[in-house]
């Protein structure tokens, strides 16, 4: 908690209260249902929760806009961002139904009203939203042909609607195909640790 406190230091009781109630949560589901190493259970703010909320330094969502999460896996980076912002409608979705039931039973124990979660690949998702967000779930030119079809044209935030993925890596060939419609964040702009030197968000617009 010290590190996400010292990055985000104006989150409200009930905020600290459900990132706080994160790490058992994961360590109870993880003994049932496998969604996160063990190493990662250990540093699971760092990894995982402050990680997700990279986005949020990029890009914070307005109230009242919409979110798809592809491929959430245990519910990252959707969880973190839900409870950070609660006036924001968040759709997480993943193809492996055991990790939908996770990110189910974490929502509903930190009863978050902006969730809801299903088992689904993202091709067959029929909603369109303001944003879609990723960890590191495929090659950004697969997962943009998943996706483009599903992002609402008008704008309302300060980047052009679109995806906003969280990446490692060189990633020069990656999005060389997009030219100026992407653009990298290095999270070490934002956050200290060394864990993040090599993290990135990347923001794609459709949008000419």
């Amino acid at each position: 908690m010290e590190q996400l406190i010292k990055y985000f230091p104006n989150l409200t009781d009930l905020q600290k209260q459900q990132y706080e109630a994160l790490p058992s949560l994961y360590a109870e589901w993880n003994e049932k249902i496998n969604v996160i190493s063990r190493k990662d259970i250990d540093n699971l703010y760092e990894r995982h929760v402050v990680h997700s909320l990279g986005i949020v330094k990029v890009m914070p969502f307005v109230d009242g806009a919409a979110v798809l999460d592809v491929g959430t896996g245990g519910g990252f980076p959707g969880i973190p961002l839900a409870i950070m912002f609660p006036n924001v409608k968040f759709t997480l979705v993943d193809s492996i139904g055991k990790k939908i039931k996770v990110v189910n039973a974490v929502a509903e124990a930190l009863q978050l009203k902006n969730v809801e979660a299903y088992q689904t690949r993202a091709e067959q998702v029929k909603k369109h939203y303001d944003f879609v967000v990723c960890r590191a779930v495929t090659d950004m030119n697969d997962f943009a042909r998943w996706v483009q079809g599903k992002i609402l044209p008008t704008n309302r935030h300060g980047l052009q609607n679109g995806i906003l993925a969280l990446k490692g890596g060189d990633l020069d060939e990656e999005l060389k195909s997009f030219g100026n419609k992407a653009t990298v964040y290095p999270l070490s702009k934002y956050f200290d640790e060394e864990f993040y030197e090599t993290k990135k968000v990347v923001h794609l617009t459709f949008q000419r």
